[in-house]
């Protein structure tokens, strides 16, 4: 090989490294380069959609319902250990957080109607939903006027045991087929356009019954309830080894 193509040979080579360090330089730029404060703020403060919505407040309910079931199980063994306070607390949540505004303000305005009427197999179930509605209603109204009561006999408690039992057993499977059917079947009806404005007017609706931060007043509350009746670590509800 003569010089000039020695040369050139080197040359190319040298170039070929220079490219390569450059290709992999970007690369590894690319890779680690992190997100800008704009892209942040886009990533975190995402706007709550409809469904989204409906959904976490089912979370709040679920939580309720927990401290219905934990509740139950101490009426039967030891009735003094509860705190009536508490529980009345809770169904008076469930009744402004979930009665009055989820299910009379949302479901049985927006949602039921639009299922029922697109004809899809969730269609069977609104009338379904809105009959257990009216019957967690009653139990509601029930679990109010006993928790009031400055005296109950053993079998006042052994009743509301039973009572609240019947109605975590309704909403497990209730919110289920909501969460799984009916509010899927809900959001193929509506165009992007008309979810996004959903997504505005289940939020105006929001401010109107509680102000500003309705979802984060009501987990508030259910926390400090939690709190009360011992129920706030999650840690003890860990199922024991096999």
């Amino acid at each position: 090989m003569n010089r000039r193509n020695l040369l050139g040979s080197v040359g190319s080579l040298g170039v070929g490294l220079i490219l390569n360090g450059c290709t992999d330089e970007n690369r590894s730029s690319s890779a680690k380069k992190p997100f800008s404060p704009i892209q942040n703020e886009k990533a975190t403060e995402g706007e709550v959609t409809a469904v989204e919505d409906l959904m976490r407040e089912h979370g709040v309910l679920r939580r309720m319902l927990f401290v219905y079931s934990e509740t139950a199980v101490k009426l039967r063994s030891n009735p003094g250990a509860v705190d009536l306070n508490a529980l009345q607390k809770t169904a008076k949540l469930f009744r402004n957080f979930g009665e009055d505004y989820h299910e009379k303000k949302l479901e049985e305005v927006y949602i039921f109607p639009m299922v029922k009427s697109a004809g899809s197999r969730a269609a069977m179930y609104p009338d379904i939903l809105i009959a257990q509605h009216n019957r967690g209603r009653e139990i509601t109204d029930y679990i109010l006027t006993v928790t009031r009561r400055r005296e109950l006999s053993a079998d006042d408690f052994v009743q509301l045991a039973g009572v609240m039992e019947s109605m975590v057993r309704m909403y497990r499977a209730h919110a289920a087929r909501e969460d799984t059917a009916v509010f899927p079947a809900w959001k193929q009806t509506l165009t992007a356009k008309q979810l996004d404005e959903m997504n505005d007017k289940f939020e105006d609706i929001e401010h109107q019954q509680f102000g500003e931060d309705g979802f984060e007043k009501a987990v508030g509350q259910i926390s400090d309830i939690e709190n009360e009746l011992g129920l706030s670590d999650l840690g003890q509800f860990t199922a024991a080894p096999i």
